[in-house]
């Protein structure tokens, strides 16, 4: 038996060796230009703008939309970002997303160049919002637009005339997991303007102490709260105790305050021990990974971090994760290029928090130990898939390379812009746009749709929704993950 046991891990080494080494010669067979596809993923956030689009907007072929957003409730909820590739303005992603941008320029805005300057503006047209959003202390608005009226039309945003519910969570009807996350939006992105912009830092990071307090003193999920208005479509599957250790996590890295670490300290046995999950709806590993850097060599976070880890490599023994036979990470539901961009963007940050720590730098799924450099390869492999390497060849990002997505599901896109037709399209005749089989007018340059099913196949189609449908939280963590491998394009080792 021992002897089976040591020819098992002498293979599994051999299998990393083999891996590494066709990985390296891949990576310079297959190289990108990670700076065109950065920029052009800042690009997308722009064609998803709502509200007064400003002089400086560079997808032309949108225009301003979304202007009384708000007036029911004699409320000023102008701006934001629409999610998807409808016309609603669902908070709870949208806050996500913000937190992720902030995040990515916080690890890796000193690599973006001339694109930091749009990832803050970026940043801003959600801060922003999220002000007004805000605004009244003990109300915090959760979403603007019918869902089930946006739907069911295919409209352009400047012409929607489907009705613009305002719905807000209060003291009597709280949302405790949409709140929490503006919080972490606020105080992340409070880090971002420090030092460019301090007094509005500051007025982002007062206004997250506040959210976050609202969230946790009126507990409540928003799924009973508002119910049908954001259930099917961005239920709370994980509960909220999540979101307000992330919103407590981020607190304390914004002002480092005892208050907040002892917060996460005593709530984190309440949230549950699941390794692989970070996204729009669930911070689980994005929390281990946040808080590793503050205690690298502790029992408190560091095993959860490992474990993260050792549930996502390819070689792993303990894996909760698939592949496709292409090589592209796979989780369960829709929208799958979701989790392969959160989580690469974990593997690199994480990567590059042990990078130097001598042998606590190592990773260690059971008896298999895992240099940081790999995680590094392993999410390179995840945007190369997304770029072109694959075996469709195709680039899953609407304007890098020859080939790419041309029917993506989005209404904008597919209907004639306003500049070619300015007459009012309603929500019947743009039903015959949805149907036709002429491409997009419109590319929305940039954004990164749903993806290829389990089996490497796509299905260039409107009507599939699930995986050509972009959205504003599969590009957020890939603006950082493209910064970082600009910073290293050219070099073999990766570390």
């Amino acid at each position: 038996m021992i002897m089976v046991m040591r020819m098992r891990k002498v293979v599994r080494i051999l299998l990393v060796v083999l891996m590494n080494v066709m990985m390296m010669v891949v990576n310079v067979a297959n190289s990108h230009d990670y700076g065109e596809a950065l920029t052009k993923s800042l690009l997308f956030f722009e064609g998803q703008r709502s509200g007064r689009l400003p002089p400086s907007q560079r997808i032309t072929w949108r225009k301003d939309s979304a202007l009384l957003d708000g007036y029911d409730l004699h409320a000023d909820l102008v701006g934001g970002y629409y999610d998807a590739g409808d016309n609603v303005k669902f908070h709870f992603p949208m806050a996500y997303t913000t937190t992720m941008l902030a995040w990515g320029v916080l690890e890796f805005g000193e690599f973006m160049g001339s694109d930091l300057q749009h990832a803050r503006e970026a940043i801003r047209w959600a801060t922003d919002y999220f002000l007004k959003a805000t605004s009244i202390p003990g109300v915090v608005y959760a979403q603007v637009g019918d869902p089930y009226g946006d739907h069911n039309c295919w409209e352009r945003p400047e012409d929607m005339d489907t009705p613009r519910t305002t719905y807000a969570v209060t003291e009597n009807k709280p949302g405790s997991e949409v709140s929490a996350e503006i919080a972490a939006a606020l105080a992340a992105s409070s880090m971002v303007f420090y030092g460019f912009d301090r007094r509005y830092s500051q007025l982002l990071l007062r206004r997250a102490s506040r959210v976050f307090l609202f969230a946790d003193k009126f507990r409540g999920s928003y799924n009973d709260g508002l119910g049908p208005a954001v259930c099917p479509f961005y239920c709370s599957g994980n509960g909220y105790q999540d979101e307000l250790i992330w919103a407590a996590a981020w607190l304390h890295k914004a002002t480092k305050a005892t208050y907040y670490w002892n917060y996460v300290t005593r709530n984190i046995h309440s949230v549950d021990s699941v390794f692989a999950e970070f996204g729009w709806d669930a911070k689980h590993a994005g929390i281990s990974i946040l808080l590793s850097k503050f205690v690298l060599d502790s029992s408190l976070f560091r095993p959860n971090a490992d474990k993260f880890v050792c549930s996502v490599l390819p070689e792993s023994p303990t894996k909760s994760v698939t592949y496709s036979p292409g090589g592209l990470l796979f989780k369960q539901g829709g929208s799958n290029m979701q989790h392969a961009t959160a989580l690469s963007f974990l593997l690199i940050v994480y990567s590059r928090y042990l990078h130097g720590h001598g042998n606590i730098s190592i990773v260690h799924c059971d008896n298999f130990a895992v240099e940081p450099s790999r995680l590094i390869q392993v999410a390179k492999g995840q945007v190369d898939y997304i770029l072109g390497n694959n075996p469709s060849g195709m680039s899953y990002m609407v304007g890098y390379g020859n080939k790419f997505p041309r029917y993506i599901h989005h209404r904008g896109s597919s209907l004639p812009s306003i500049d070619q037709h300015p007459e009012h399209i309603n929500c019947d005749e743009g039903r015959s746009y949805f149907a036709s089989n002429q491409p997009n007018p419109n590319l929305l340059i940039g954004a990164i749709v749903g993806g290829p099913d389990i089996n490497d196949s796509y299905n260039d189609s409107r009507a599939d929704f699930t995986h050509s449908e972009p959205t504003t939280y599969i590009n957020a963590p890939v603006v950082g993950i493209l910064a970082y491998f600009k910073s290293v394009m050219g070099k073999v080792e990766i570390g």
